[in-house]
């Protein structure tokens, strides 16, 4: 099913508003983190974004 224009218009400009940034684990490495993702009921951008931010606001915590 084609995408709308206003849809493709729609995602444009979310995507214009985000950082792209690549994780290349090992596919070991990969594969538990996938795992612990569902496992966890998250999607795998949303696990790993949560697991950055909880350890971002730890080393703020420390550091103040």
């Amino acid at each position: 099913m084609p995408v709308t224009k206003a849809k493709r218009e729609g995602n444009d400009r979310y995507n214009a508003k985000c950082d792209s940034i690549l994780v290349k684990p090992l596919k070991d490495v990969g594969a538990e983190i996938r795992a612990a993702a569902a496992a966890a009921g998250q999607s795998l951008q949303g696990y790993i974004l949560q697991a950055v931010r909880e350890r971002m606001d730890r080393e703020k915590t420390k550091a103040e």
